[in-house]
């Protein structure tokens, strides 16, 4: 018996080698042998080679021919079919009791992989990761993730934020399968409206992105594939509960109505029904409230390489929360979103190199939010244009994509100070790009990208960017990446943790400074990495170290410094990010034990009038482990140590003169731990059980003049810490196929 567990690489990447190792399955499948001569040859040619001592060997692939001979003496001969996009394959060899056996080829996927080819440091986190944990929404589907800080953003919403690099989450470029979604107005509530269950997969990136998805990625892209309904199952139902009073319905349905043509409909309820304030400040730790999200998607692939694909989507959150008394301080929350896309796309047969696709797709999104102190309106209109053409120069060593884009986005927003009034901004970007790669053996690639985007308030400006990758010895690749980024801030939206607290809004200079001055934002980032991929007793393990630096020469600084105020004014001085992390992936017991260890160190600074400062609220070190195990018997466990260090806090908790709780300079350091148990029954029927903040960690008095809410005093928007305990939580899957 023959096994293939094979490593997919980046499809538009060319692979001209094939390595892998052939290895030998004894009665024990927890002793294997190296195939020491083994023969491998692809079918009808002369293109073959053998095994080293080790077992290893490195093949040439040929254009036409995907079918692999490997043969062993005293082992079964037969052919294997093998994946267009794979660069490394590992074959087991079993001995077979008759002359003759059958074949299975299976493919053993990580969680989380590290690319290999890829130019870019990029993780590719399918949906057994998600799995995980109970991954409700898009906001918390990356407690397994160390690349990724997952907190708080005050304490009275719930509301999750992410940051990479030590970056806020409007740093990342969000997309949705490769179109930027969560941006503007939605950059923090958007999080929420991509329920976990909807997710098929997503790609992980740190630093600059490639030119063809636009100018604003900073910290790194994030794109989400949602469930294909050619690909997925026929209906999917998910059901959730936990401790909290959170009760959550997702269907997923799929028909694929010819040999052409498929369609979907993904469907989310959630209710928050019950009043928890588990840390006795006298506050609903959740607001209570409804989510209901619809989305309904088709795709057409016709066989002579025309691809379509397009889906709607509409959105509607309503929370209600507060203290715990009728009479007393609450506030609600309204966000209606519609927005829709299509993908129009022509691969050309026989010329997998050479492609083009437009990308079309619009939104309206609007939120709403009042407080006793402070009220919040903003709409936003979205449209969003790219076309790309691929095709390669003389060979596929010389690759390039080439395009142009055009971005549209009206805003309008009630600025918390009255006297200013209304903010209204039309933004028009339209913009060309052009990106060459050159790929020398697999072992030494360049990516080179330029955009030019004429901006109608800001002019032109010019977005460069390089990725380099380079594999000098054995499996160890270097990559390194400098690029620049841009974005207009919606600071409003970005800091509605304010809008919980009695902060006077300051803005620096007059209405018509933000109503028509207000500075892009622009930085560069750059970074490097070494990823080294390993075997230790005969298990295979990937150990990644990266570091990135971050530095803007324009900013908008959100300043919480002063007590009873946030200020807002156009940086003047330095804001730098240095971000360094250290990971490994090691599959500890074969099929059963992987193990995740990481740590990551941020030294984050800005200038704040004047004087630098790290910057608030976020830890410089913070430790992670991840295991997960799984048994025979399909039982799934999944446990994760989080170590957060010491956050600096604002100076607002040092000067605070009426509560002593609040005369602190750092937080404590804090460490919490998830756990999550599934149990498959049959194929289609999976249960499982969870627990979050098993330490029960929380941080108390995490709402100033929480008694007196009233009052100037009165803060909610600095959180270090969970502002809930534990929460337990069960569900069931049920699949059919």
């Amino acid at each position: 018996m023959c096994f293939a567990f094979v490593n997919f690489a980046n499809a538009q990447e060319k692979v001209d080698t094939i390595k892998g190792k052939v290895e030998l399955v004894f009665e024990d499948e927890d002793v294997l042998k190296p195939a020491i001569g083994a023969q491998l040859q692809w079918l009808n040619t002369s293109i073959k080679t053998t095994t080293n001592p080790l077992g290893e060997f490195e093949l040439a692939t040929p254009s036409n021919v995907n079918k692999l001979i490997v043969a062993y003496k005293n082992f079964a001969t037969d052919t294997i079919e093998i994946q267009k996009q794979s660069n490394y394959i590992e074959i087991k060899l079993s001995k077979q009791k008759t002359k003759l056996g059958g074949i299975t080829v299976a493919a053993r996927k990580n969680a989380t992989e590290v690319s290999y080819l890829s130019t870019i440091q990029l993780l590719k986190i399918n949906s057994g990761e998600l799995k995980k944990a109970a991954c409700c929404n898009l906001s918390e589907s990356f407690e397994t993730t160390p690349s990724v800080d997952v907190s708080f953003t005050d304490a009275i919403t719930g509301q999750k934020q992410i940051q990479m690099l030590g970056l806020a989450t409007p740093y990342t470029l969000i997309t949705q399968e490769n179109i930027p979604t969560i941006r503007g107005l939605a950059s923090i509530t958007g999080l929420n409206l991509t329920p976990g269950s909807w997710v098929q997969g997503m790609q992980l990136s740190k630093g600059t992105g490639s030119v063809a998805n636009g100018y604003e990625s900073l910290a790194g892209q994030i794109n989400v594939e949602l469930q294909k309904p050619d690909a997925s199952e026929k209906i999917y139902l998910n059901l959730y509960q936990n401790s909290g009073g959170r009760s959550e319905v997702n269907v997923n349905l799929a028909k694929k109505w010819n040999a052409t043509t498929s369609s979907g409909l993904l469907l989310h309820y959630k209710n928050q029904w019950y009043k928890q304030d588990m840390n006795k400040d006298g506050f609903m730790d959740n607001p209570l409230g409804n989510q209901l999200i619809g989305l309904y998607r088709m795709q057409y692939f016709s066989v002579n390489g025309l691809e379509v694909q397009g889906s709607v989507k509409w959105s509607s959150v309503y929370n209600n929360g507060g203290q715990l008394q009728n009479i007393g301080w609450h506030f609600t929350s309204n966000l209606n979103r519609q927005e829709a896309w299509l993908k129009i796309g022509k691969l050309y047969r026989g010329k997998p190199w050479k492609s083009m696709g437009l990308q079309l797709a619009g939104f309206i999104h609007q939120q709403d939010l009042q407080t006793p102190q402070h009220s919040y309106n903003g709409k936003q209109n979205n449209f969003y244009a790219n076309y790309i053409y691929q095709s390669v120069i003389g060979n596929t060593n010389h690759q390039y994509k080439i395009g142009s884009s055009f971005l549209y986005d009206h805003y309008t927003e009630l600025l918390p100070d009255t006297t200013l009034g209304n903010l209204h901004r039309t933004e028009t970007v339209p913009g060309i790009f052009a990106e060459h790669t050159y790929n020398h053996l697999n072992n030494f690639t360049i990516v080179s990208g330029l955009r030019l985007d004429f901006h109608h308030l800001y002019g032109a400006f010019l977005t460069p960017r390089i990725h380099i990758r380079y594999v000098p010895i054995g499996k160890t690749a270097f990559r390194f990446s400098i690029g620049r980024a841009q974005r207009t801030a919606s600071f409003l939206a970005e800091n509605q943790q304010a809008y919980f607290s009695a902060r006077q809004f300051i803005f620096n200079g007059n209405k018509a400074n933000w109503q028509n001055g207000i500075q892009p934002e622009v930085a560069w980032n750059a970074g490097t990495s070494i990823t080294q991929p390993f075997t230790l007793n005969y298990r295979k393990g990937t150990m990644l170290l990266d570091y990135y630096f971050s530095w803007f020469t324009k900013q908008i600084i959100a300043d919480y410094e002063t007590p009873r105020q946030i200020q807002f004014y156009n940086l003047n001085g330095k804001s730098i990010s240095h971000s360094l992390q250290a990971q490994i992936d090691y599959e500890a017991i074969r099929k059963k034990l992987d193990i995740r260890l990481a740590y990551r160190y941020y030294n984050i600074a800005t200038t704040y009038r004047a004087t630098d400062l790290q910057r608030p609220l976020v830890s410089a070190h913070r430790g992670f482990i991840n295991l997960a195990y799984q048994t025979k018997t399909k039982w799934k466990l999944d446990y994760t140590l989080i170590v957060n260090g010491s956050k600096r806090l604002p100076n607002y908790f040092v000067n605070h003169n009426t509560d002593s709780n609040f005369h602190m300079q750092t937080s404590p350091t804090f460490i919490t731990m998830n756990a999550h148990v599934s149990k498959q029954f049959k194929k289609n029927i999976e249960a499982y059980l969870g627990g979050e903040n098993l330490t029960n960690y929380m941080q108390h008095n995490a709402i100033i003049s929480a008694t007196n809410p009233f009052s100037a005093d009165f803060d909610a928007s600095q959180t270090w810490g969970p502002v809930m305990g534990l929460n337990v939580y069960v569900g069931f899957r049920w699949m059919m196929k």
